[in-house]
């Protein structure tokens, strides 16, 4: 996306692990967003139209997986790439990850280059 950084918001209810992706992000030239629970991410992608957004599965108010089926039933937003990450590694979860419209599943703890690497693919794909 030349000219501009790729913005991506990060939601995950752990201010800790929020602020490690935000920073991390921002150091690998990203414009970032955050977000703590449900609510909060869907307003965030509401006024400010992320490019990808990070979404951890299990949030407060909405859990992940309510936050992409929003997401997803919007002409405004189905567009956006989602990436799930969870600290459950039970198949189950990234099979209902995937039906929900994720592009992606990670299992925390991600390890950055992966996520880079996921955002990249995402970025670049054709549409």
């Amino acid at each position: 996306m030349p000219g501009r950084a790729v913005t991506v918001l990060v939601v995950d209810d752990y201010a800790d692990a929020r602020n490690v992706w935000a920073e991390y992000l921002h150091l690998a030239g990203f414009a970032v967003l955050t977000a703590a629970d449900g609510p909060e991410a869907l307003a965030t992608v509401q006024s400010n139209l992320p490019d990808v957004i990070l979404l951890d599965l299990e949030l407060p108010g909405l859990s992940g997986l309510e936050v992409a089926a929003e997401l997803k039933a919007s002409p405004e937003t189905r567009h956006i790439p989602l990436i799930a990450t969870t600290g459950h590694s039970l198949a189950t979860h990234g099979e209902a990850a995937t039906q929900a419209g994720f592009a992606c599943v990670l299992v925390k703890p991600c390890e950055p280059n992966d996520v880079i690497a996921e955002i990249q693919r995402l970025i670049t794909r054709p549409s």
